[in-house]
């Protein structure tokens, strides 16, 4: 079964996703830590609740960046991880800190990357013109949001859309992308400890596509 860290930084409702689909089976894994730079943070109060082990601390309490990364990835190496999963992290990781886990790291993002890396997705989209937005899962390299991307998620922008009813309807899509994706590596479907992801033992060409609620199917 694999052991999954999740890194957040907010409320934690990927994580709370994350947690109940392992518990009622739908992901052969199981939530063995929860990592944040925000001790007050929702997801660290849903690990206290949920019982899950949990380590947070202020990086103002740290020297560096460096010092705040190493002392984390530490006490993530120590739950000994199969998968470690971004969900709300909103700090960026260092060069040294990705390196000890190499293929390891994914992280879901509001864009259809490789468009919109970065912050204010939504509202990017909007004056970008864009015809359709969405999420992206992908796997986390030294250069933000740039990872090869496995598994995206999309919706139609529509007339009128603000930014705050874009980011609505997206959000709906983000847990079953995210729940899918982590599932799918979890059964072996997609593999990640390859030279180039692979997806039911054949190369990735193209990001997944989410199909109904929980389901990935190829790109055509």
């Amino acid at each position: 079964m694999h052991r999954i860290a999740v890194l957040a930084s907010g409320r934690g409702s990927n994580l709370a996703a994350l947690i109940a689909a392992c518990s009622d089976g739908r992901i052969a894994a199981r939530v063995v830590g929860v990592f944040s730079d925000k001790p007050a943070s929702g997801a660290i109060a849903l690990a206290n609740e949920s019982g899950v082990a949990a380590w947070a601390q202020k990086p103002s309490g740290f020297a560096s960046r460096e010092a705040f990364d190493a002392a984390m990835f530490d006490a993530v190496e120590a739950v000994q991880p199969d998968l470690i999963v971004c969900a709300g992290y909103m700090r960026i990781i260092g060069h040294a800190a990705i390196a000890r886990f190499p293929q390891r790291m994914i992280n879901i993002h509001p864009s259809l990357l490789p468009r919109h890396p970065g912050l204010n997705t939504h509202a990017r989209a909007l004056e970008a013109g864009d015809a359709e937005h969405g999420a992206s899962v992908h796997i986390v390299i030294p250069e933000l949001d740039a990872g090869p991307v496995l598994a995206q998620a999309r919706v139609t922008v529509q007339a009128g859309d603000t930014a705050d009813a874009l980011a609505a309807r997206v959000l709906a899509f983000e847990h079953p992308l995210l729940m899918a994706t982590v599932a799918a590596i979890a059964h072996g479907d997609l593999r990640l400890d390859t030279a180039t992801p692979q997806w039911q033992g054949k190369p990735l060409s193209a990001p997944l596509q989410l199909a109904g609620a929980q389901l990935l199917e190829a790109s055509p």
